[in-house]
């Protein structure tokens, strides 16, 4: 509860960034800034649960912007490389520059500043494009499932034209946010047509495009394994067409595995989160919307930053926590998942993913 919040007494001794109990060390941070969302994308946030009278989240539950970029500040000391706004949809919620700016100021320990990026279904990115760019961010990635109208409407659920998120990220390139990566969920049976009409725009256009296996993050999204079109398939596909071959890792950590196209003329990424479990080398952590940091996309639980922030604790007594929770942290879902069958209805309830973000 507010106010009750006791300052920690002790003084963390370890040297450098914290690491949790598989060695991994904090490196990237999602910001969930709501959970609310104008789609309802049928891997995501489905009509028949989050329809009109689902309760989100209060205004006064929702971190405020200052409170946000205190926390993130925290977590750059910490060791942070990269700050990730997400949602819901992040777009949706107001005066979304306002926290671009104040977390473009950021800078960590050596005096640069942290990779500052955003993810978003790019509905709104055509009018807010140039406003995210002046306020510092620097690059932008937007969720794109299919080139197809009808394909892309019935999966966006709301009817919502494919037009509009083009036009958006046309404007995004205007604005100089670049390189303009693009995200896309496959699921079997929905946009399997789709792989190589948008792997071929996406490199005769010069965006960085990631598949996306889907995953069974939450529990309202009907997951099931045979739904999954894996990566190995979906590279298969397009490299039958326009010949790929693999690429080393940007950095440690990277979620993706590269590829690029033998003449040159561009790269993509797969994201192999069910097929090829990538935990061991897991650096990110989430913070919802309300302030809870989960150390993992597949989480029950997060733990409570809000109530100690509200309370009073210091930036000492904050980073304590934070350190704390991750020095504790040994979440790797997705590779026991691989080892156990998998039965979602016998499964502890998880975080849904407009929840935190991805």
């Amino acid at each position: 509860m507010a106010g009750t919040f006791v300052p920690l007494r002790t003084v963390r001794e370890a040297a450098g960034a914290p690491r949790d109990r598989l060695g991994r060390p904090v490196h990237d941070l999602r910001i969930s800034v709501t959970d609310r969302c104008n789609f309802r994308c049928v891997y995501c946030m489905p009509k028949e649960v989050f329809g009109r009278d689902f309760a989100f989240l209060p205004r006064e539950l929702v971190l405020t912007f200052e409170e946000i970029e205190r926390l993130a500040r925290l977590f750059v000391r910490l060791g942070v490389t990269k700050l990730r706004i997400t949602g819901g949809e992040p777009l949706v919620r107001r005066d979304l520059p306002r926290l671009v700016e104040r977390l473009a100021a950021i800078r960590r320990p050596d005096g640069t500043p942290p990779d500052l990026t955003l993810t978003t279904n790019g509905s709104a990115l055509a009018s807010l494009a140039g406003a995210l760019a002046d306020a510092g961010l620097r690059r932008i990635t937007v969720s794109l499932d299919s080139l197809d109208d009808s394909t892309f409407r019935s999966m966006n659920d709301v009817d919502f034209p494919v037009d509009r998120v083009l036009a958006g990220i046309a404007a995004a390139r205007e604005a100089g946010l670049d390189p303009i990566k693009v995200n896309m969920v496959v699921r079997r049976g929905l946009n399997e047509p789709s792989i190589v009409p948008m792997a071929r725009w996406a490199r005769d256009e010069g965006y960085i495009l990631r598949f996306i296996e889907y995953m069974d993050v939450g529990h309202t999204n009907g997951w099931r394994l045979d739904d999954v079109v894996p990566a190995a398939e979906v590279v298969a596909s397009i490299s039958a067409d326009m010949p790929l071959e693999p690429l080393p890792q940007n950095y440690p950590g990277e979620v993706a595995n590269r590829w690029r196209y033998v003449d040159g003329s561009g790269e993509l990424g797969v994201i192999a989160s069910v097929s090829q479990p990538f935990c061991g080398a897991c650096t990110r952590a989430r913070l919802s919307a309300d302030g809870h940091l989960y150390t993992c996309l597949f989480g029950t639980d997060g733990h409570d930053l809000r109530d100690p922030l509200r309370a009073g604790a210091s930036d000492a007594d904050l980073e304590a926590i934070i350190a704390g929770i991750w020095e504790r942290r040994s979440d790797r879902y997705s590779e026991l998942r691989s080892q156990d069958t998998f039965d979602p209805a016998l499964d502890e309830p998880r975080v849904e993913m407009s929840y935190i973000g991805g």
